[in-house]
């Protein structure tokens, strides 16, 4: 008799091949064997056909805890478990007073946080404007996976903006422990004159929202974040970027030899401003904004071109009565996705005639790499985390109120046709996800630090 604890059987899809007929074999939660043809027995042994086994998600951008008393991790990790994402990194603005700027308020949420998790999750450290670099060894030491600024202020305290100067001394810090420096795109000083000048105008309408954050609002902060990036040598990332031309910048520092990465957020790829901004309103604004279908296909030629480092969600589930508002301006800015990250995505890759391997490296190994977490996540691949999640081919419309794994019931995605549903999750070689109701308990995802600092940090851009 085998003693691997789980076999898995299917068509298993890796960074640069897919294996037809493959299987993969896990032992004490980890990979101990890929292969093809006859799987090996094992004490629990899951044939799933030509379904797809892909590496687990590591969604790089959630929000838990963005409305108090709303979804919290133990929602959050549910809707990812249902969607394949076996691994969340949380960002450090929660609605709660306290910003995620010392290492008492990370240690604080670490712990909370793994008394609700589902999977497994990691989260970014920030810091306060008025303390610099202060507290970023300390919150290092507590063990974040990253760090997040932002170049707009969206609230002085719970989302503030941290101006250049400080940011040039972050970074500093932040480069001696080799962990990444993520930044929020916007200039704050051009995005509030656009957005004076379109209530001037007394707009309210759909169009109104992308207006008032034109697309030079967004490339101005992404060129700001790469020179700094260039003159510190730290890691710096784009978390969200809706413009072809942002792709284009990084490229070009990244050809300088700097280490600049760029995120794509599934909105981006999937949401345009002519249709799903005019139909859904509210419920489509997004920062930086959804942008029209031409730049929508642009993202995509990019994402063909190796340009894009990761795909995300940037999830957070607003109540419906902050996203209705006929005030375009005055809606809550964000959009839940965890649960259709991977249906989307690999749709996207499908119409497009691309390879599913794409998503592999979009979704868990390049993620791994940003956030140092390589050494355990991110792969099909021996020795590492046994983070599975098959996905069924099946052509259905979806409806975020049907499989009672969301806190909210609406979704930007809704009534899109999806041709794949996930059929299974599993973490660590433990199932969190039976494909329906059967969801992990609160409690069974912990939290991940990064690896030992290392001067390995080249990412899969091919």
């Amino acid at each position: 008799m085998s003693d691997f604890d789980l076999v898995v059987s299917g068509k298993v899809v890796l960074t640069d091949r897919i294996i037809d007929g493959g299987y993969v074999a896990v032992r004490d939660g980890k990979i101990s064997a890929i292969g093809v043809g006859k799987a090996p027995a094992g004490k629990q042994s899951y044939d799933f056909g030509d379904s797809l086994v892909m590496p687990g998600a590591i969604d790089s951008q959630t929000h838990s805890r963005s409305q108090k008393d709303q979804e919290d991790f133990v929602w959050s990790t549910r809707s990812a478990a249902a969607g394949g994402v076996t691994t969340i990194i949380d960002m450090p603005y929660d609605d709660d007073g306290k910003l995620i700027c010392t290492a008492e308020r990370f240690k604080e949420k670490a712990d909370g946080a793994a008394e609700q998790a589902r999977v497994d999750f990691a989260l970014f450290g920030t810091v306060h404007p008025n303390d610099g670099a202060k507290h970023i060894p300390a919150i290092v030491e507590a063990g974040a996976a990253a760090f997040k600024f932002s170049t707009f202020g969206t609230h002085p305290d719970r989302f503030p903006r941290i101006p250049p100067h400080t940011m040039y001394e972050c970074f500093a810090e932040i480069a001696k422990h080799d962990l990444m420096a993520g930044v929020h795109n916007e200039n704050d000083e051009a995005v509030r004159a656009y957005v004076n000048k379109v209530k001037e105008e007394g707009r309210t309408d759909y169009l109104s929202h992308g207006l008032s954050r034109p697309p030079i609002t967004e490339t101005l902060a992404i060129a700001e974040v790469y020179e700094l990036a260039a003159a510190t040598g730290v890691s710096a990332h784009i978390v969200h970027c809706s413009l072809a031309r942002g792709y284009e910048l990084s490229a070009n520092y990244r050809g300088q030899g700097f280490d600049t990465t760029i995120e794509a957020c599934i909105h981006y790829l999937t949401l345009d401003e002519e249709t799903s901004v005019r139909t859904l309103h509210g419920k489509a604004k997004v920062n930086p904004p959804i942008r029209p279908r031409a730049q929508v296909e642009a993202l995509w030629k990019h994402l063909a071109q190796g340009n894009i480092t990761v795909v995300s969600t940037d999830h957070v589930s607003w109540s419906e009565d902050r996203k209705n508002l006929s005030n375009m301006l005055e809606n809550s800015s964000g959009a839940p996705g965890l649960e259709v990250l991977y249906a989307l995505l690999l749709k996207g890759l499908e119409d497009r005639g691309l390879s599913l391997t794409w998503a592999a490296k979009l979704l868990a190994a390049n993620p791994a790499k940003l956030f140092r977490l390589d050494h355990i996540k991110g792969a099909l691949e021996l020795g590492k985390d046994a983070d599975i999640t098959v996905l069924k081919a099946s052509s259905y419309r979806y409806d975020p109120s049907a499989s009672g794994h969301n806190v909210i019931s609406w979704s930007p995605y809704e009534g899109m046709q999806l041709p794949y549903k996930v059929e299974a999750t599993f973490l660590r070689g433990e199932q969190v996800f039976d494909g329906a109701k059967k969801v992990a308990a609160p409690g069974t995802g912990k939290f991940l630090r990064p690896r030992a600092k290392t001067k390995t940090k080249e990412l899969a851009h091919v």
